[in-house]
């Protein structure tokens, strides 16, 4: 097993956890000597990148690459006050990643990177923490492709369009993956033979681990929560979407499995199905096991009941025209995550505070909603004023005054994968 432990960086990411980000104008004379992140967060069909001063937070320029593989793909990005939109029709991860160092280069920004910082969704157990990228990691990345078959290969073209344009920099893999190796085994164990996690690593692995940490240290200083005794349940709802129970900063259980695809519904994943459908398609339909696995990651969830989109503004715009089936692909979302958010808090003792977090999450007061009236049951209620604003002026918090707190928190992954390159990266 590769040993990816560098001495000295958990305490040095500890002592950079608790400060603030914040955004300020950005005026280019004032970074110029500073050691600045590039951050490259590849998602299924997005790509967000920024140029972070890790200790600060600030961010001389940030963006957002989405929609992408489609004809409304686009890059969105921020500088000196100003958004700019550009149009990237069918553009890919890799054609947007290039069109991302076309602009750092463009902006005259490249000479203020000091290292790039790149998110990977699965690390196996090989990776427990974040570590420099060297062409094993690299392979080992690769050899984790089947368990994440939408991101690894998108963030494996971030590294490798980055390596290649920036060559003499330290690029750093920090893993989704991490985060989640504090759960019990009782949470990670499938109950299959034992022998297939001993020689092959079948388990439960969790993601979105890099998002659950920001939010939840946000979450325990904006509630002044006791660091040592806290109880979170965390929703990060997104085109890929999970739910997590920490305990005290650490992660007792989450959704997602081996790969992204259990849990909630998503985007285009089917989350939780019967296991057996793989031989009930490949009886009644002569599906090959690829053809179900496609169906069940690109074909499915939101987009697959709806058969219109796998964006939830689209169809919430729908739905509020009447489209039945987008009604429909809302309510089993919904549904799906209320009740597991419900389990995962058999897994607490108490509730301190929901979260929730990520672009569904942090914009959609709709599912908010829908999501806490059927969580009544753990004495959950919205301020309905509060979530309209999505929390704005309340330290995004959007619950009722008798309710266990409800919080809205912008995640910044960006910000934390900066800091682990900074850790690993700068001389303490």
């Amino acid at each position: 097993m590769m040993d990816t432990t560098d001495t000295g960086v958990t305490a040095r990411l500890e002592a950079k956890a608790n400060k603030r980000a914040y955004t300020p104008v950005f005026k280019t004379a004032d970074i110029m000597n500073q050691h600045n992140i590039l951050v490259l967060n590849c998602g299924s069909s997005s790509l967000k990148f920024a140029l972070i001063d890790p200790t600060s937070g600030e961010q001389p320029i940030a963006g957002l690459a989405e929609r992408l593989g489609e004809s409304l793909a686009s890059i969105s990005y921020k500088y000196q006050g100003k958004k700019v939109s550009l149009a990237l029709p069918d553009a890919d991860h890799q054609q947007a990643c290039a069109r991302i160092v076309e602009l750092l280069r463009e902006l005259d920004l490249e000479q203020v990177i000091g290292a790039i910082g790149h998110r990977v969704v699965h690390g196996g157990e090989r990776f427990k923490e974040s570590t420099r990228i060297d062409s094993q990691v690299i392979d080992a990345i690769s050899d984790c492709q089947s368990l994440a078959p939408l991101h690894n290969p998108a963030n494996l073209t971030g590294i490798r369009v980055a390596q290649h344009h920036y060559p003499d920099k330290p690029h750093v893999a920090v893993f989704d993956t991490s985060f989640h190796q504090s759960m019990p085994s009782e949470a990670y164990l499938y109950a299959i033979p034992y022998e297939l996690y001993e020689q092959h690593g079948v388990r439960r692995y969790g993601f979105h681990g890099t998002s659950y940490r920001y939010v939840s240290q946000q979450a325990i200083e904006r509630l002044q929560l006791n660091p040592q005794d806290n109880a979170l349940l965390c929703a990060h709802l997104g085109n890929g979407s999970s739910a997590a129970a920490i305990r005290n900063g650490n992660s007792v259980d989450t959704t997602m499995g081996l790969t992204p695809l259990e849990g909630l519904v998503m985007g285009t994943r089917s989350g939780n199905v019967d296991p057996n459908l793989y031989d009930f398609l490949a009886d009644q339909c002569g599906y090959s096991l690829q053809q179900t696995s496609r169906m069940l990651n690109k074909e499915s969830g939101l987009l697959g009941v709806s058969g219109l989109s796998n964006d939830m503004r689209t169809l919430e715009q729908a739905e509020s025209e009447g489209d039945e089936r987008a009604r429909l692909a809302i309510n089993i979302y919904v549904f799906t995550l209320a009740r597991q958010l419900a389990g995962l808090a058999t897994s607490l003792g108490r509730l301190d505070a929901l979260v929730f977090t990520g672009g569904i999450g942090e914009n959609s007061s709709r599912i908010r909603q829908a999501v806490c009236d059927r969580l009544s049951i753990l004495g959950l209620a919205l301020d309905r004023q509060r979530n309209d604003s999505n929390g704005n002026q309340h330290k995004g918090i959007i619950s009722a005054d008798d309710s266990p707190h409800i919080l809205v928190i912008n995640t910044n992954e960006e910000l934390m994968i900066a800091r682990d390159t900074s850790a690993l990266t700068t001389t303490a």
